[in-house]
């Protein structure tokens, strides 16, 4: 069966950014079935750049609700059998789309399909590539040995993608059937919401493919919410967290293990960010659970990091 993807694009005051977006999925060597943009009650040109583009576009107009609404609102609407996303700030590489679909041709037991990523800052300047700078990403590679396709299907690269995945949202292919399933993104989270769905993917997945080259560009943005308030950021990011952990208790148990050490390192990140801003006593209450689940010389040493500051 040949792939047809709709590409969901979410938008919110993206005007600057969006057109760059969408020509990224229009060069595409493999074209989307469909490209969908969602405009997320943006109040300046997002609706009309996207309108600009005619009939080549689809454009779904929705109050301001989020991130996760704005998905799977396209998602709803999607009439592809596979989806990819996009937000509108990033683009993709002229095979993203081909790479995986003529893989998902040639194999049908592939549960859902990710790969590599670069991040660039504002300028375009590169800073780096996803699979390289995370140890779940660096297993992979030595896996493949070289080759531009692996397969991701053991407990322990499981449970490595989950604590710290490599594959961000716009190199995620999923079945829209799968998707609308799961019940797309969560809503009411303002971090980490992608997590959250990958995760709930992976729960239910057995074999993942993974391509070794860059499928886009994520864009690092210097005045982004995380930089701007650190500690907010990392409190909402435990608080998803929270909320997987939860719906962790009924995972596989690889699954389970990723979740566990991902909010551990959620913890140390909020503890770093508290103590950065002199709240070392909120520092070390935030750490602290994450001391308690698994104590041992190496979580005491983050505790009274903690304290040192």
């Amino acid at each position: 069966m040949i792939p047809r993807f709709s590409v969901i694009i979410p938008a919110f005051n993206a005007a600057a950014t969006l057109s760059r977006a969408i020509e990224s999925v229009q060069a595409q060597s493999w074209p989307a079935h469909e490209i969908i943009v969602v405009d997320d009650g943006s109040t300046d040109a997002t609706a009309d750049i996207a309108a600009g583009f005619g009939n080549a576009v689809r454009l779904l107009r929705q109050q301001n609700c989020g991130v996760s609404m704005a998905r799977n609102a396209g998602a709803a609407a999607a009439v592809g059998d596979w989806l990819a996303f996009l937000d509108a700030d990033d683009w993709y590489a002229p095979d993203r789309i081909r790479l995986h679909a003529e893989w998902i041709a040639e194999d049908a037991a592939l549960d859902c399909l990710t790969g590599d990523y670069e991040y660039r800052d504002a300028t375009g300047s590169l800073l780096g590539t996803s699979m390289a700078q995370h140890e779940s990403g660096r297993l992979m590679l030595e896996k493949a040995a070289g080759a531009k396709r692996v397969v991701m299907d053991s407990p322990a690269e499981l449970s490595a993608f989950v604590a710290d995945h490599f594959g961000d949202t716009h190199t995620l292919s999923v079945p829209r059937d799968r998707f609308i399933q799961l019940g797309g993104y969560p809503t009411g989270f303002k971090v980490c919401e992608d997590v959250h769905f990958l995760t709930r993917l992976m729960a239910s997945s057995r074999r993942i493919g993974v391509t070794c080259q860059s499928l886009g560009v994520y864009v690092i943005h210097g005045g982004s919410a995380t930089r701007r308030n650190p500690v907010a950021a990392q409190r909402e990011n435990v608080r998803t967290l929270t909320d997987l952990v939860r719906l962790a208790e009924n995972f596989p148990a690889p699954v389970k293990k990723g979740v566990a050490l991902r909010m551990q390192s959620a913890r140390y990140n909020l503890g770093c960010a508290l103590s950065k801003s002199g709240q070392r006593v909120a520092a070390v209450s935030a750490v602290l659970p994450a001391f308690l689940a698994r104590p041992g010389w190496q979580s005491l040493r983050t505790v009274l990091s903690m304290l040192r500051g």
